[in-house]
Order: C-alpha cells, then sequence, then structure tokens
C-alpha cells in the first residue's frame, strides 16, 4: 500500500515537470564497488572497504556499491540512488541484485538503494535500521570509513538473515508507522487545498502545487523514485567479475542525515 501511494504521488508530482538537477556520470568502464569522487576516505580505506564488497559479490553474485559524493545539488537523494543505481545497471543481468549506498557529505545525507531483485530480504525499514544503528553514530563522530564498514557489514547481515536491531528500536518502528500514517493525511490535506483553492490558476497553479509536494514529500524522508542526478571521480582495486548488468532499482530503501 505504501509503494503504491508513493508511485502515485511520484506520478502527480512529475507530470508536466523536468526534475534533473544532477548529472550522473556515465557507466564507468571499471566496474568495481567503490567511487569516491570527493576523495573523502584514504586510499587505504577505499581499497579495503572495495575488497571486502567484491568479496562478497564473488561468494554471493550480489553487488554492492558505495558511491560518495559532495552534493546532490537540490535533487532528493532518493530518487538520485535510484536512477543512479538503474543507469548504471547495478547488479547481475537477470538477477538485479544490486544494493548502491549514496552518501552526499556536504549535504550530510546517505541512502540505501535496492535492486528488485534485493528488496524482498532489504526492506526498506531494514535499509533505514541500517542507516540509523549502524552508519549515522560513526559520521556524526566524523569516521566516515567505519560508519560505512559498519553499514556495508549491516547489510550483509540482512541479507544473511543475521541482522540484531537494538532493543530500544522497537519503539521507532512504531513511530515510523504513525509518522507514515501522519505524513499521508498531511499530503491529502495539501491535494484538498491545492485542488480547491487552484482550479482555476492553470498551469502555474499546478507547479507550484507539485512544488509543495515535492517540499513535503522530501521532508517526510519517505520521496521514492530515480530521478536524474552529476560528478567525476575514480576507484580502487580489481572490479566485480562480469561487471554491471543488472538494474530495475524501483524505489526500494530508505535514507537518512546526520
Amino acid at each position: 500500500m505504501k509503494k503504491i501511494v508513493l508511485l502515485l504521488l511520484m506520478g502527480f508530482l512529475f507530470v508536466g515537470i523536468s526534475h534533473a538537477q544532477y548529472d550522473i556520470p556515465k557507466k564507468p568502464s571499471k566496474q568495481t564497488s567503490v567511487y569516491d569522487y570527493v576523495n573523502l576516505l584514504s586510499s587505504s580505506e577505499s581499497r579495503q572497504l572495495e575488497r571486502k564488497l567484491i568479496r562478497y559479490s564473488d561468494s554471493t553474485s550480489t553487488q554492492i556499491v558505495v558511491v560518495i559524493i559532495n552534493s546532490t545539488k537540490g535533487e532528493n537523494i532518493n530518487y538520485l540512488g535510484a536512477n543512479w543505481g538503474e543507469k548504471w545497471g547495478i547488479g547481475q543481468k537477470g538477477k538485479d541484485n544490486g544494493i548502491l549506498v549514496l552518501m552526499a557529505y556536504q549535504d550530510r545525507k546517505i541512502a540505501i538503494s535496492t535492486g528488485k531483485g534485493t528488496e524482498g530480504r532489504l526492506t526498506d525499514l531494514m535499509s533505514k535500521r541500517i542507516i540509523e544503528q549502524r552508519i549515522i553514530p560513526e559520521f556524526k563522530r566524523n569516521r566516515y570509513y567505519t560508519g560505512l564498514d559498519r553499514g556495508t557489514d549491516g547489510i550483509f547481515e540482512v541479507l544473511n538473515g543475521e541482522f540484531k536491531e537494538d532493543r530500544g528500536n522497537k519503539r521507532s518502528n512504531k513511530r515510523d508507522k504513525i509518522g507514515f500514517v501522519g505524513t499521508l493525511l498531511f499530503i491529502v490535506i495539501i491535494f484538498i487545498l491545492i485542488f480547491s483553492r487552484g482550479r482555476g490558476g492553470g498551469r502555474g497553479g499546478r507547479r507550484s502545487a507539485a512544488g509543495t509536494i515535492m517540499d513535503a514529500i522530501i521532508l517526510s524522508n519517505l520521496g521514492r523514485g530515480g530521478f536524474g542526478g552529476g560528478s567525476s571521480g575514480g576507484s580502487f582495486g580489481g572490479g566485480f567479475g562480469g561487471g554491471f548488468g543488472g538494474g530495475s532499482f524501483g524505489g526500494g530503501g530508505a535514507s537518512g542525515g546526520w
């Protein structure tokens, strides 16, 4: 139900609107697991993280890619992450088992986006838990490598059925559900106000309405989808055997900030 509502909102939101603010780089010729476009990690940290993710891919076929950029340039990080994973085709052909961890350093935001082949195990809720429990606490201490290392370990654990969440977060599970219902009601009210006030407002009124709804979705941190987004950079190591061949990032995942 949640996905259907969000897809309907996204469909309305982007009718007749161009929302591409960030130019995603072309699929790199060397397809590997870590792309640090701002040199946030040291060379040894990048290599260590890359090798760990490549080893995991070699043993399970699931491709987990970490991309670090400076800013999304105003783009919603959820949209950007889903579109990035789709454009690069992260995951294996026929399995769509790719996962993208997108970090925007200056924006202080991070997102986990999942290909359809991993959505069943790495659910939106579990992605949120990993971000809140494993990644953000380390980022708040400026320990970025540790946060990414612990976060990707959390992804391994979820995919292997071993992830343990803190007991204190059971309460936040309830808060998440309540928050979603509240957000949905808020968006419905916005729709009613917009259409009752702007029936005669024409095209300009519709654009303003879309902008208002976009703000609501972004602020609620429930925005999903796959819309444009650019940068340049490099990576280390041997890369994935067979390279990228998947995709099908349907908007699954979660995001957070610190």
